[in-house]
């Protein structure tokens, strides 16, 4: 290639980039396990089309059309079937029940394309080997098999056992990497006065040793050293 056609390649493949960026980023955070059918053949589309724009020289006016059309056909139905349930329904699909009570429903199992090796194995996955376990199974649009278990084959809960534990909340991380998160800790209410101490109390010379640092709204504080290799 000459100088101008590497320029040419690099600015397609840079633009390509781009636009599958802000299409990502308008069409949301969903992984790949959360599509639907729709979104799932979109996103191959636009990733096909996104490799013939960083290649195309000549006019790469066509393929970027084309993946902004089929990204905004991907926006305009998912806001459609937010708003509008029967349109869900049509485009989506609805749930199927596969299983209720102990009986498992076979004209849904052919209704969901599903054949009864699969629906075992989507059953061991979920950790349930023995069907008397499970209370309901439904088929959710995306392909993925939800699961009720029986009441007596569930775990205990605090409620169960008429206990009323504090609620837990997320732990704010205040160190990263050795450094101090400053605006964290600020949002938890503390100082770098406090975090010194904490730091001393469980070994450490400075954040800088720390790989790791949580707090929580309760005041716990865990710290994970920096490790050498094994």
């Amino acid at each position: 290639m000459t100088g101008i056609d590497w320029v040419d390649v690099i600015f397609t493949s840079l633009l390509s980039v781009a636009v599958m960026f802000l299409l990502a980023r308008l069409m949301g955070h969903r992984q790949l396990s959360q599509f639907d059918i729709f979104d799932y053949i979109n996103g191959i589309t636009i990733g096909s089309i996104a490799a013939e724009l960083a290649t195309e020289l000549e006019s790469p006016i066509r393929p970027l059309i084309a993946m902004l059309v089929y990204g905004g056909a991907g926006i305009a139905l998912n806001k459609l079937t937010a708003r509008w349930n029967k349109s869900r329904k049509f485009i989506n699909g609805s749930p199927t029940i596969i299983m209720d009570g102990g009986k498992i429903y076979r004209e849904n199992l052919k209704q969901a394309k599903l054949d009864l090796s699969e629906f075992l194995v989507m059953c061991h996955q979920a950790g349930y080997f023995d069907l008397s376990q499970i209370q309901t199974a439904v088929f959710e649009y995306n392909g993925q098999m939800s699961f009720l278990p029986v009441s007596t084959a569930r775990p205990a809960t605090p409620a169960d056992l008429n206990l009323t534990p504090e609620q837990e909340t997320i732990p704010v991380e205040i160190i990263m990497d050795g450094r101090v998160l400053h605006e964290n800790l600020k949002r938890m209410g503390r100082e770098l006065k406090w975090l010194e101490k904490q730091l001393t109390a469980q070994g450490y010379h400075g954040p800088e040793e720390v790989l790791l640092g949580q707090v929580t709204a309760q005041g716990d504080v865990t710290f994970y050293g920096m490790c050498a290799v094994q």
